[in-house]
């Protein structure tokens, strides 16, 4: 029998055959959230722009309060968005947090160590040259790149742009998924269960982790169980779409009919790997389409997106950089016991406890999808591997995932 792949190798097999989209569209930057940067951007200016106070309180010349107990006039007041005067010796100017610092004072004294009576300030510390003055550029220099090509826009890079004043970001356009399910047996919510039957779960979460990743998606629907209906369905959805997802009907009975409807259409590079839940993944191609079909149990289809598409879409989006690609995991204490070693690689379902270990779902079947709302993560077990209580092992949490 042929060794299953290991999943280390399936993904980085996947990750070579991406191909990042190479359009790209201008989008204002209010609206570029979860897109990918195509170009890198550069700051035209200094942030801050001048130097400026981190503080309320009074700007001085660190001289005039040398002694720790020095009375200085108030000359000025400069509120945040106003230029003040040049600072005379032996004068204090009022001073608001992010106001730009006037010429002549070294530093600033905070309000909680000054007493004001009438138009005289008592300065009750000796300040060093510098103090609680924000520089020009510390933070970002003109000419620097702040935000390299193949960077996935969050909040906090949207906020960086937006403070050198970028109004507008090239991105990648978006990723085109075209998603069907295989299965006789399925219905969906809101229909009646005829006997034998069961509800599509597997659409409604392989959409929502596809929106999550803000990719277009073309919904094909159920497709029934025959050779002649998937083959149409996957020739349609390689019309137009960057990758087809497939849920179900990759394993090997008489009714999955995905394998031999990929050969057929296109080729199929890859198949059974070495993961539990997930074995039956296939990878391939259709058309100019990437497929990727994924096991019709609903914990198995969960954890193989979270594991191999995900990280296959974000380098087809065009993220390049490998740790966004891999998710953070973090070494933490088993609170159970696994005596049962299995020959592929686990994923756990587990949640943090309040003692800081971790707690194991009770039935890690891949047909209990309450193991997935339950938890906080899954533990990656390596092949042939038991775990014992206070072993330590490597946690994933679905926040890294999702």
């Amino acid at each position: 029998m042929k060794p299953l792949m290991p999943v280390r190798e399936a993904l980085d097999f996947m990750l070579a055959a991406a191909r990042p989209v190479a359009d790209i569209e201008t989008l204002s930057t209010l609206s570029a959230n979860g897109r990918v940067l195509a170009q890198a951007q550069v700051s035209g200016l200094n942030v801050p722009t001048h130097d400026n106070t981190q503080m309320d309180g009074y700007a001085v010349r660190a001289a005039d309060c040398a002694s720790g107990a020095a009375t200085l006039t108030v000359s000025q007041r400069i509120p945040a968005g106003h230029v003040g005067q040049p600072l005379l010796p032996g004068t204090a100017a009022r001073i608001f947090t992010g106001a730009l610092i006037p010429e002549g004072a070294d530093a600033v004294v905070m309000q909680e160590q000054c007493e004001l009576t009438g138009n005289l300030v008592n300065i009750k510390h000796a300040p060093k040259a510098g103090e609680w003055i924000r520089r020009a550029g510390e933070d970002i220099s003109n000419g620097s790149v702040i935000l390299p090509a193949g960077t996935r826009l969050r909040s906090q890079e949207l906020g960086l742009a937006a403070s050198v004043g970028l109004a507008e970001l090239p991105v990648r356009r978006k990723l085109r998924v075209a998603v069907f399910f295989t299965g006789d047996e399925l219905a969906m919510p809101g229909e009646p269960l005829a006997p034998g039957a069961i509800y599509n779960s597997n659409r409604f979460t392989l959409r929502a982790l596809l929106e999550n990743l803000g990719c277009e998606i073309s919904d094909f629907g159920i497709v029934p169980d025959s050779l002649h209906a998937t083959r149409s369905v996957l020739r349609q959805a390689a019309e137009g779409n960057d990758m087809i997802i497939t849920s179900g009907g990759v394993s090997v009975g008489e009714e999955d009919h995905i394998k031999p409807a990929v050969e057929a259409e296109g080729k199929l590079n890859m198949w059974q790997i070495a993961v539990k839940p997930g074995k039956p993944l296939a990878f391939g191609e259709v058309k100019d389409a990437f497929f990727l079909g994924l096991p019709g149990n609903p914990v198995s289809s969960f954890v193989t997106f979270l594991l191999f598409v995900r990280p296959f879409i974000l380098r087809m989006q065009g993220v390049s950089d490998a740790r966004a690609l891999a998710p953070k995991a973090y070494q933490l204490r088993a609170d159970f016991s696994w005596p049962k070693a299995d020959r592929r690689n686990e994923f756990l379902r587990a949640r943090l406890n309040e003692q800081g270990g971790l707690d194991l779902f009770v039935n890690q079947s891949s047909g209990v999808l309450t193991s997935t709302v339950w938890g906080d993560g899954l533990i990656d077990n390596p092949p042939g591997q038991v775990i014992q209580p206070g072993d330590t092992v490597r946690f994933i949490p679905f926040s890294e995932l999702i």
